[in-house]
């Protein structure tokens, strides 16, 4: 069997063979009688090279542009879009060493690039720790309000996930693998937690009123469009990884390791791009006054009754504003 150099599962999810030389063959000569897995794969990547980079970049650009009116969350989202872009990077050298290289040099430059991206589910439970406290407790929230804990978050993030792909680097740890699959559980498992405890919340109407907040609608939306997109990526693998003793070795390195691992990688691009959606064009100087005059007669002005204040049981409005 061709796949009979996987013989270390630690090295599985690392995407190197144990031993390449001994077939002389690069992987997709091992996975020839499952190419469509390995090619929907590579299809994908380059998806986020062409899409994801441009995509984050914009992202890094309007984090900057806005960082006089930017809401908490996104010192996290820019560390976020900093990651995704080096890894949107690797197309070309990843295709090069899958299907021309039977070498293993270059699986080093490769699994520390997959290490840095294996660490991305930790800034986005950043994020939606972020906004489950704006909306859930926004007494808490507002006195934790202050840049600097954000930094000191996101720097100690960054010393986990460099430390993460420096191991997953060497490559000699014993059943390393473990690490991956537990930090992808756990961070699956509280990013669900956070957005359905948001969605709950937002979901409860005020005494006395039928209809939910504007305000409060589009930010159920929102959060229910996140939770759907970490569901679409990150289910894959939390439903697979677990559960690789069951497949053969062909099956899992040739199909289920590349289905899963696609999904999850996609995230580079959407994620950007949902960011970016949430963007509110700009009118052209010709049309300004046709636009604010718009604007203007679309506010909704709230019923005297309808009061949000960080001593009160319901949420701070502006806090919910971040979300939308």
């Amino acid at each position: 069997m061709h796949v009979a150099v996987y013989i270390n599962n630690s090295l599985l999810l690392s995407h190197q063979p144990m031993n390449t030389s001994a077939a002389d063959q690069n992987i997709f000569e091992m996975c020839k009688d499952l190419p469509e897995v390995l090619l929907f794969y590579l299809g994908l990547q380059f998806v986020n090279m062409f899409l994801g980079v441009p995509a984050n970049l914009m992202v890094l650009w309007l984090i900057h542009k806005n960082k006089s009116d930017s809401s908490t969350s996104d010192i996290f989202i820019m560390h976020l879009a900093v990651l995704d872009t080096f890894f949107c990077l690797i197309p070309p050298l990843e295709l090069i060493n899958l299907v021309y290289l039977t070498t293993s040099s270059t699986w080093y430059v490769l699994r520390f690039f997959y290490g840095i991206k294996d660490s991305s589910p930790l800034f986005l439970s950043c994020i939606c720790l972020d906004r489950y406290m704006a909306v859930l407790h926004p007494l808490t929230f507002n006195q934790l309000k202050e840049r600097r804990y954000r930094a000191i978050c996101a720097a100690s993030v960054w010393v986990a996930t460099l430390t993460y792909a420096v191991a997953k680097c060497v490559g000699t740890i014993l059943n390393f693998h473990k690490a991956f699959t537990a930090m992808i559980l756990a961070a699956f498992a509280f990013m669900v937690f956070c957005n359905i405890s948001i969605l709950w919340a937002l979901s409860q109407s005020r005494l006395g009123h039928d209809e939910m907040h504007p305000v409060k609608k589009r930010a159920f939306k929102m959060v229910l469009i996140i939770l759907a997109i970490i569901v679409f990526n990150y289910f894959p693998p939390v439903a697979l990884f677990p559960f690789q003793a069951y497949f053969s070795q062909e099956v899992y390195m040739c199909y289920i390791h590349y289905i899963a691992f696609g999904f999850m990688d996609i995230s580079s691009s959407i994620q950007p791009l949902l960011y970016l959606s949430k963007e509110k064009p700009k009118c052209p100087a010709c049309c300004c006054k046709c636009c604010i005059t718009k604007e203007t007669d679309n506010i909704v002005t709230p019923e005297p009754s309808t009061v949000y204040t960080v001593n009160s049981k319901d949420f701070s409005q502006i806090n919910i504003k971040m979300i939308v």
